[in-house]
């Protein structure tokens, strides 16, 4: 592995199946997506049926709620199947960062798999490392991912590491000579996941210019300049667009392997990621909506929200939900607007001078404690307004609709007032979400 220390970057050895594979039936989204809709799950799990697959190396999130022997069979499971592969010589082997092309919805978004330095990297409150989260990180969910990943002989991602490259200088090289480059795969993924293409950087020049247009980014000059900061400000490189809780586990295990004598040559220390560019057209910003569950019958969770923001609360009712999509987009940072939908209808909820930046701050400022009060499996996150609606409308649950964040907020965002409130944004739906592919041994 070559590594890049001044920039957080390293060259990683990535396992790929051998030739022949059948790479449809194994790559499968990412584990934290599609969490109240098992059915979508029981579709996957009957594609793949006994395949060769990412399904066997994962813990989809959908079944956190089994069990504590359950859990315990299925990381057992996990973890034995990445034995048997490794045993069974399912994989080939390939030194050098991988370009690839994810084309969905009539859109490529394009990538660069490598590995990500945890020693630069940290998701506290108030981190100023070269790596930061940028959403909060609930704590209660690193010790079950912990329990899946350590101890594993392999990892696969489907974190994903932007930069803020508004000039392209990261990926564009690699895009303009991807004709000379080696094509590892070229698929179309399952259910609505599109197509994807990979291309081995087995060119050192071209990996040079990827190197150097990240150690240009990371200048203090650079920095300071683009985000017009003070000079002392340290620089953020990159800001983890998908997979927070996914690299906070990696960042937890690599802490406790040093504690128990791990040195800073061991595989723990890096993390296989995508990296991808802020500014890339495909890469669009998705608001992540809040469908509640499971309240008791006689809590208004609404008349609640209305009596925490007394005399800052209006509601307007909508036909559909295409006019409360409409409305809700139209917030300010002087006027939140929040769509609820629930067996009742729809409406949407106007806070005036809410005393936050984001509607999302808003509303998740109030749920926190009401999650707390009732229960962490009194909520879930959604992606896309017609998933909420099609899930909120039946009885006992209710959505509420967020608008989207503008993308070129993130990285000023992140440097001047820390990670943003938890699941304010999604990289697109959840069906463009990464595919697990690529892996890397950690042992």
């Amino acid at each position: 592995m070559r590594k890049y220390e001044s920039v957080g970057f390293a060259v990683p050895d990535v396992m790929l199946p051998k030739k022949g594979a059948d790479l449809y039936r194994w790559a499968v989204v990412a584990c934290d997506q599609y969490t109240s809709q098992p059915d979508y799950w029981a579709r996957v799990k009957d594609t793949v049926a006994d395949a060769p697959s990412t399904l066997h190396l994962v813990y989809p999130e959908v079944f956190l709620n089994e069990s504590e022997n359950e859990k315990e069979a299925r990381i057992k499971s996990i973890h034995d199947t990445m034995g048997k592969y490794l045993a069974d010589g399912i994989f080939e082997t390939y030194e050098g960062l991988i370009y690839v092309e994810r084309t969905v919805d009539d859109r490529v978004r394009r990538g660069i798999v490598g590995c990500i330095d945890l020693e630069r990297y940290s998701f506290k409150p108030g981190s100023t490392s070269l790596v930061r989260a940028t959403e909060g990180t609930i704590l209660e969910r690193i010790p079950p991912r912990v329990r899946i990943r350590k101890g594993a002989p392999m990892e696969f991602p489907h974190i994903l590491i932007l930069v803020d490259d508004p000039k392209d200088t990261m990926l564009a090289p690699l895009q303009a000579g991807k004709d000379s480059l080696t094509k590892l795969y070229d698929f179309d993924l399952m259910e609505e996941g599109g197509h994807l293409a990979g291309f081995l950087v087995d060119s050192l020049e071209l990996e040079e210019k990827v190197v150097t247009a990240l150690k240009q980014l990371a200048q203090p000059n650079v920095f300071i300049d683009k985000y017009g900061v003070a000079k002392e400000t340290p620089v953020l490189l990159y800001a983890v667009g998908d997979g927070n809780h996914s690299l906070a586990t990696a960042k937890t295990i690599w802490e406790d392997a040093k504690k128990e004598g791990a040195t800073l040559d061991s595989p723990l220390r890096w993390a296989l990621v995508e990296y991808g560019n802020l500014h890339d057209p495909a890469l669009i910003f998705e608001p992540i909506h809040r469908l509640m569950f499971d309240l008791p019958q006689d809590y208004d969770i609404v008349a609640e929200f209305t009596k925490h923001y007394a005399g800052k609360v209006d509601e307007q009712n909508v036909a559909d939900l295409k006019e409360m999509e409409k409305l809700v987009a139209t917030s300010t940072a002087q006027l939140h607007k929040i769509g609820v939908i629930c067996p009742k209808g729809l409406r949407v909820l106007e806070v005036a001078q809410p005393g936050f930046e984001m509607p999302v701050a808003t509303l998740q400022t109030f749920l926190d404690p009401v999650i707390q009060r009732f229960g962490l499996d009194t909520i879930d996150y959604i992606h896309g307004a017609d998933v909420l609606e099609s899930m909120a409308k039946v009885e006992g649950k209710i959505g509420f609709l967020l608008p989207a964040m503008d993308k070129n907020d993130l990285f000023k965002s992140v440097i001047m007032e820390g990670a943003l409130q938890r699941k304010t944004f999604s990289m697109g739906d959840a069906h463009e979400k990464r595919f697990y592919l690529e892996g890397r041994c950690l042992e």
